[in-house]
């Protein structure tokens, strides 16, 4: 077997509650693959963000190893953590966090300017990944005239314009109807089965982790592999 894209060994996270500690994570040992579709399964409150958020370098752990390729993440600098998420991370969240006074093209567009990319090329990729999401119609729409399952598929186009080696989505489907949630979800997973990425899904509805290629329980902050 290959080396994994992420590897997590002894994984901690606590925070401070007036005299108290909340802890979180309490000793998560994972390995995720690159091309894999793992759906990290849980309840309110059982630290499924926590966990995505230290994966994906946003929070550092209070103990504990992150690797990354096998690099320990933690003897990384500021700034290139941040190159990390930037160019090799899609992230995919429940409410869209698209930026209002952006149209959707705009908006898919940002993470390529905001690493310098060439505007005119950046734009050339967006308008290309619109017309993938059949969105193209909807390119100088601003993200209140569009509806929830648009929002969400212009937030995917923006995960992946830096064609990310990871996609992480945190509950993307929450704020969604049943109809629109499995268009929503049939897309992350074609478009990262298509492109060979990998797609690390939390959510709490069976009915999603059962279409990941396995998945993993998360209880009270300790997780219980569990085959698909």
């Amino acid at each position: 077997m290959n080396n994994p894209l992420i590897k997590v060994v002894d994984l901690h996270k606590s925070y401070p509650v007036g005299e108290d500690v909340l802890e979180v994570i309490r000793g998560i040992d994972l390995e995720i693959y690159e091309g894999e579709t793992i759906a990290l399964l849980g309840p309110s409150g059982s630290g499924k963000s926590t966990l995505l958020c230290l994966l994906a370098g946003m929070e550092e752990p209070s103990r504990g190893k992150i690797y990354w390729k096998g690099k320990d993440i933690s003897e990384l600098s500021d700034t290139q953590r941040a190159n990390l998420r930037k160019k090799d991370m899609g992230f995919v969240f429940q409410f869209f966090n698209l930026l209002p006074e952006l149209s959707a093209l705009e908006n898919i567009m940002l993470p390529g300017l905001i690493d310098n990319q060439s505007a005119y090329l950046v734009k050339e990729k967006a308008e290309g990944i619109l017309k993938e999401l059949k969105l193209l119609d909807r390119a100088s729409h601003y993200p209140y005239a569009l509806s929830g399952g648009e929002q969400q598929r212009v937030a995917i186009g923006r995960a992946i314009i830096n064609n990310p080696f990871i996609m992480f989505a945190d509950e993307p489907t929450g704020n969604l109807d049943r109809v629109t949630e499995g268009k929503v979800l049939e897309l992350l997973l074609s478009l990262t089965k298509d492109k060979g990425k990998t797609l690390f899904i939390a959510t709490h509805q069976e009915s999603i982790a059962s279409k990941t290629s396995r998945f993993m329980r998360i209880v009270d902050g300790r997780i219980e592999p569990t085959s698909v």
